[in-house]
């Protein structure tokens, strides 16, 4: 079960927590997630992680997004048929897919406002978490689009 990290305490503390360790890989394989924070595959982050870690597997890269996952460090993110992406974003929110570029992006949701707030459940349902994409073209690609259409 996912269990979401405590804001105060560190990653080290929050893998403890779970009788774990922060393993040089594990370490390698969080900091990627955190430097560039734009949602890679797991590929990706092998292929990040092994510029710094050459001898690290793709398996062990699994593993240990599997562990940082299950601790609550990171966010399993899915859309559609695609590979999983891994969000280090803990607050609330939700995600945008660019169909035109592949990018996604974290859409914070709006202060004080909760899923009961903005979807309409019925009262028996009690929302113990969720998990909202949209997809579309980001900016970027509306520009490039618009700019092509001119022409």
């Amino acid at each position: 079960m996912n269990v979401p990290a405590s804001k105060s305490s560190s990653p080290e503390e929050t893998i403890h927590g779970h009788g774990l360790r922060m393993t040089d890989q594990r370490r390698a394989v969080f900091d990627v997630l955190m430097g560039e924070r734009d949602h890679p595959t797991a590929v990706e982050v092998f292929t990040r992680v092994r510029a710094k870690v050459p001898n690290i597997s793709l398996a062990t890269v699994y593993n240990c997004l599997d562990t940082l996952t299950a601790c609550g460090l990171v966010k399993t993110v899915a859309h559609e048929r695609e590979s999983a992406r891994y969000c280090p974003n803990l607050e609330e929110h939700a995600h945008f897919f660019c169909e035109s570029c592949g990018t996604v992006s974290d859409i914070p949701l709006r202060p004080r406002k909760q899923p009961q707030d903005v979807w309409n459940f019925p009262a028996d349902f009690s929302i113990s978490h969720h998990e909202v994409s949209f997809g579309g073209t980001c900016p970027k690609c509306a520009a490039k689009a618009a700019k092509q259409n001119r022409n």
